[in-house]
């Protein structure tokens, strides 16, 4: 973009949820500010789920990278082999405050995986989103114990740290993209899945799952990546105004994020749903399943990441 101020400022924005997820009103709200403050001088377009358009979610950091697309988010999860220090959000049961997991990612911990995958891959990360507290969902029995899961074959998000987590609890893991999982969602093949409460209830995991688990396994944070050509390519004027304006969209959603857990728990059925929530013995049971996991991956990482959340 030259710095003609007629030259139009055309930005794409993509993800794979539903029209009233917490990443889309982000996404939106982000669009906004750039209208309020470049006027007609942007092009803003919110595409809020390639899903919809028959493509994988997987799909969305290729199209950043290509320029299809201006930006993105995606679980941190996808960016883990750039920068290693993300899978210290990939570990089971490391983040249990979301407070104290934002102050890493604004500080020292997100500026180290920022430059990692700034320097090594052709997007820059601008912030990090809150992508929630991940619970369990399965058709087949409460799950309140290691036992339970037993057998159990479950969809997973594609991380292999994520699928050694599952097998230390007994699950059969299938890692799958997010797209093939809602199109099967009412088949056998995923018996279980784990996910957010918002994407529990957006991607309707809760209408062919009658058993909830508040687990809290997982945290995880998704990451705002844009094209980095296209980026550099824009005046300093509106890279500072791009910039303000994805600090304030990722203030505005994780303000969202904090309220919809108990939003969405208001809106469950209970004729519908047995929500099950885990005395902290049970909770005790999973930890000490997943600890040699957990044992392996805190000799292979840093052992100064773990101290940036306190853990």
């Amino acid at each position: 973009m030259a710095n003609n101020a007629s030259t139009k400022l055309v930005i794409k924005f993509g993800g794979y949820q539903e029209p009233a997820s917490i990443h889309n009103r982000a996404a939106a709200r982000f669009g906004e500010l750039l209208r309020e403050r470049l006027g007609d001088r942007v092009d803003f377009e919110l595409i809020g789920s390639i899903v919809k358009l028959g493509r994988p979610a997987g799909e969305l950091v290729p199209m950043v990278e290509r320029g299809e697309l201006s930006f993105c988010y995606m679980s941190t999860v996808r960016f883990s082999r750039a920068a290693p220090e993300l899978q210290l959000l990939e570990l089971p049961f490391v983040v249990t405050d979301r407070g104290v997991a934002f102050r890493a990612l604004d500080g020292e911990y997100g500026e180290r995986a920022r430059r990692e995958l700034n320097a090594k891959t052709a997007y820059r990360l601008l912030e990090y989103w809150d992508n929630g507290f991940r619970h369990l969902t399965n058709r087949v029995r409460p799950i309140r114990v290691p036992d339970d899961c037993r057998g159990i074959r479950i969809r997973t998000q594609t991380s292999e740290l994520h699928g050694e987590v599952f097998r230390a609890l007994g699950f059969e893991p299938i890692a799958s993209d997010i797209k093939e999982f809602v199109e099967q969602i009412g088949g056998e093949r995923f018996q279980a899945q784990d996910n957010p409460l918002t994407n529990i209830y957006n991607f309707g995991v809760h209408r062919h799952h009658r058993y909830i688990t508040l687990s809290g396994h997982f945290w995880g944070a998704s990451a705002i990546v844009c094209n980095a050509a296209r980026y550099a390519s824009w005046p300093a004027e509106v890279r500072a105004i791009v910039d303000a304006a994805a600090r304030e969209a990722t203030a505005y959603q994780r303000r969202l994020a904090a309220a919809e857990d108990a939003e969405i728990m208001a809106r469950l059925d209970p004729a519908q749903n047995d929500v099950i929530q885990l005395t902290a013995a049970q909770r005790d049971a999973f930890v000490r399943a997943v600890q040699p996991v957990l044992e392996k991956y805190r000799r292979q990482l840093d052992p100064t990441l773990f101290a940036y959340l306190g853990s």
